[in-house]
């Protein structure tokens, strides 16, 4: 059975029901509002919820739950809107829940290593209130300093430290859920090793919000390093720039981040943020960001200059070491704000392929290809580190991919390519609403049939962020 729209009547029944769980000032019907929340950083698509809402508790968002199951009503929700899969627009209309007042540490133990948190919390504040005992919560995606650890989960997100720290799947030890039904559960123990029947924690992160709705989150922590070195490395050829990467792991070497930018990338984000912090050379195609974690600085000085050294072999330029804390913020400033400078610039349409790292140069190669048949400009950057590279694509006439047969099939040849070299077609971004009708591409349909069967066990009527990752049924 499709999912019902709200009638008249209805909905007049519904926002009295929501307004005796929630209270009059945490529901809204109001157009500033509902265009509040009709958008996150995707592309520039656009969709209406019926009807806003603001929990506070995870009791709260139970009773709202079983209200929504009764009547078929779709619910959509939504951490800060940093997404760019699409993943929190409420394209079917219905309730958006925001989870903006979840948004309490509920304890660090500094015993056991762990931290308790709701799930509004922002990922730079949880780290750095960790950070005050001495603790390191890794994974850092460029938005940490407005993007919620909810959304975090709901993405399995990753960032530059993934490289050598893991993305948020390898921190999650447990979950607090309510499930579509309104059933409140925990989904394993605040444990480091559990084989007790299926592993619903790992399930549930990374599934956008299309199986339950995270309301509280146990999270491992590890001790902070002490000490970290940062050099930037610029290479005239993308491709040698790519090479280098793999290079540097066969070497021997880990490094704690390793970001790739294109110089056509740099020099908009320079603009956009009035830096000067990298010397704009149109000789250089692109440069490495390299970093260095430990906590003996004369391990890490050898480690740098070695790492140096290895990169001369794949024809790069003059290397610039940060001297200190300021140069460290200025080069990381630059390249966390490239998303937004070249969406700006008019690359409105990204996409977040991720293949084995040695395949970079073979991707970086085919992606320029790509744009010169199909007419269209592309810039990289990324996660080079981890093969993860956001392709940020521009094309006259075309702001957004979803349903557009001038850019779909240069999306399909993208995606085919990276499947070819062993990748696929989401590194830490989600399938969310733009992704789904690419899914074919690199799995098959026993694997689409399971993934399926398991959204229908946990919400039978699809109203959990339906028409995500699969259409509505």
């Amino acid at each position: 059975m499709a999912l019902s729209a709200i009638t008249p009547a209805a909905h007049t029944e519904h926002l009295a029901a929501f307004r005796n769980i929630l209270g009059n000032d945490y529901v809204f019907t109001d157009d500033e509002n509902r265009n509040n929340y009709a958008h996150d950083e995707t592309e520039n698509l656009h969709f209406l919820p019926d009807i806003v809402i603001k929990p506070r508790t995870a009791e709260e968002l139970s009773e709202v739950m079983k209200i929504c199951n009764q009547h078929r009503i779709p619910v959509t929700p939504r951490g800060a809107g940093t997404g760019l899969s699409g993943g929190a627009l409420p394209q079917l209309g219905g309730v958006l829940v925001s989870f903006e007042r979840m948004n309490s540490i509920l304890e660090i133990d500094e015993r056991n290593l762990q931290v308790t948190t709701e799930p509004g919390v922002i990922t730079e504040v949880l780290q750095n209130a960790v950070k005050e005992k001495g603790l390191f919560y890794p994974p850092d995606p460029s938005s940490r300093g407005s993007c919620f650890i909810g959304g975090n989960i709901a993405e399995n997100s990753g960032g530059p430290k993934a490289v050598k720290y893991g993305v948020v799947k390898d921190y999650v030890l447990n979950l607090q859920v309510v499930l579509a039904n309104g059933d409140i559960i925990w989904t394993g123990a605040n444990v480091l090793k559990n084989s007790t029947g299926y592993n619903l924690t790992q399930l549930m992160v990374g599934s956008e919000g299309t199986l339950g709705l995270v309301t509280k989150i146990v999270l491992k922590l590890i001790p902070h390093p002490t000490y970290d070195l940062l050099m930037l490395v610029p290479f005239n050829d993308l491709e040698d720039a790519g090479a280098a990467v793999s290079a540097i792991f066969r070497g021997g070497f880990t490094p704690s981040a390793l970001e790739l930018v294109e110089i056509d990338a740099l020099k908009i984000v320079s603009d956009f943020v009035d830096s000067t912090a990298v010397p704009i050379d149109d000789n250089v195609a692109a440069h490495l960001i390299i970093e260095v974690d430990g906590n003996h600085m004369e391990t890490l000085m050898s480690e740098m200059e070695a790492i140096a050294e290895l990169l001369t072999a794949y024809n790069c330029g003059e290397v610039f070491f940060a001297d200190d804390a300021q140069q460290k913020a200025e080069l990381w400033k630059l390249r966390r704000r490239v998303a937004e400078a070249v969406k700006l610039a008019g690359y409105t349409i990204e996409e977040d392929t991720v293949v084995p790292r040695a395949n970079l140069p073979a991707l970086i190669h085919g992606v320029k290809e790509l744009g010169r048949k199909y007419d269209l400009h592309a810039v990289c950057y990324g996660h080079a580190g981890d093969g993860n590279l956001h392709i940020r694509i521009k094309k006259e006439g075309s702001i957004y991919s979803l349903n557009n047969p001038e850019v779909i099939p240069a999306l399909k040849a993208l995606f085919q390519l990276v499947h070819s070299l062993g990748g696929t077609i989401s590194g830490e971004h989600g399938i969310g609403l733009i992704q789904k009708e690419f899914m074919d591409i690199v799995f098959a349909p026993a694997n689409l049939q399971l993934m399926r069967a398991i959204k229908k066990a946990f919400d039978p009527n699809d109203i959990l962020n339906s028409g995500k990752i699969f259409d509505a049924v």
